[in-house]
């Protein structure tokens, strides 16, 4: 279950760029209000791995669709 349940973020379809993916995260995280500590804490989780951890970190913070 994802820290933010009821946030979704669109990512199949859209660029898979891992930068690209977390700024989807991060502007999904915005439009639900989530304190901007909880979204600086995403992006730093997200960039402190590969690939595959932005994927990781973007499943653990919102509902992906």
């Amino acid at each position: 279950m994802p820290k933010y349940p009821n946030i979704k973020a669109k990512l199949i379809g859209q660029d898979g760029n891992a930068y690209a993916i977390i700024g989807t995260v991060k502007q999904a995280l915005r439009k639900g209000n989530v304190p901007q500590n909880d979204i600086d804490e995403f992006v730093v989780e997200a960039m402190s791995g590969d690939y595959n951890n932005v994927i990781v970190t973007a499943l653990k913070w919102v509902t992906v669709k």
